[in-house]
């Protein structure tokens, strides 16, 4: 089982960050402030660790979306999306109708978020934690998450979070990096990420260990086939992952049926 996930039968008082083990108590907490370290340099940071791909891995997300044209009301929630990349995606795809809410715990990255939606219209933001989502039951017709769900403390509670809040019909979407399925590219990735990203990080930002830790989180993510099943155990149905550039990254999907 991984580390991300609680376990009842334990006590539940220690959890990942990285490769360290720590508190869920400080977990969090320590999340936080890789984030809000990082929040101006986001997009840097994911150019960094995806070589310049998170962008058309995004476009992949919200092509699979498939943002209705028209101007039916249609509201998107997108989790740990401070920045307002997915969202502005999607609005931009999407017809008059549609809207979308960005939820966030990190403040800096939701004000890095804002500045640069700044006239952006249909779009909100909401400080709240993926794992409690302070909006009533079936509010939303999708749910995307982008490079968010492995930094959350209990994934299981946030799967069971985006189901809550998710109408009957409508859809789940997660892009995350994942465990790399090719021969050869595992070991070449492997080895640009644990040497040459943190290395980057503290050239180009001043600061080697959130680099260290984002690389370090990706490692203890789920693989495909695992966390497909911990979306289907959440209730999702019709659940399938994709993957990109070599299992580099995965799109997740699943319906509230």
């Amino acid at each position: 089982m991984p580390d991300d996930v609680k376990n009842p039968d334990d006590s539940g008082t220690e959890t990942s960050f990285g490769f360290a083990r720590v508190s869920e108590t400080a977990r969090q907490g320590l999340v936080n402030e890789v984030f809000s370290k990082v929040a101006s340099r986001y997009d840097l940071m994911n150019d960094l660790m995806s070589g310049g791909l998170h962008r058309l891995w995004k476009a992949d997300l919200v092509t699979a979306l498939a943002p209705p044209k028209s101007d039916v009301p249609f509201a998107l929630i997108d989790v740990a999306g401070g920045t307002g990349d997915v969202a502005s995606r999607f609005l931009d795809a999407a017809g008059a109708g549609s809207s979308a809410t960005i939820c966030d715990i990190s403040k800096e990255m939701m004000e890095e978020g804002k500045r640069r939606a700044k006239g952006r219209e249909r779009l909100s933001f909401v400080q709240g934690n993926a794992e409690s989502l302070p909006f009533e039951d079936r509010r939303f017709d999708a749910y995307t998450i982008a490079f968010g769900i492995r930094n959350v403390t209990h994934i299981d509670a946030a799967l069971a979070e985006a189901y809550r809040v998710l109408k009957p019909g409508s859809r789940f979407l997660c892009l995350e990096f994942s465990s790399v399925e090719m021969p050869l590219l595992d070991r070449v990735y492997d080895a640009y990420s644990f040497n040459a990203i943190p290395a980057l990080g503290r050239l180009v930002a001043g600061d080697a260990e959130s680099y260290r830790y984002l690389v370090e989180s990706i490692r203890r993510f789920p693989s495909q086939e695992r966390f497909a099943e911990m979306i289907q155990d959440a209730g999702f149905e019709r659940v399938r992952y994709r993957n990109l550039s070599g299992g580099i990254a995965a799109i997740h999907s699943g319906w509230r049926l």
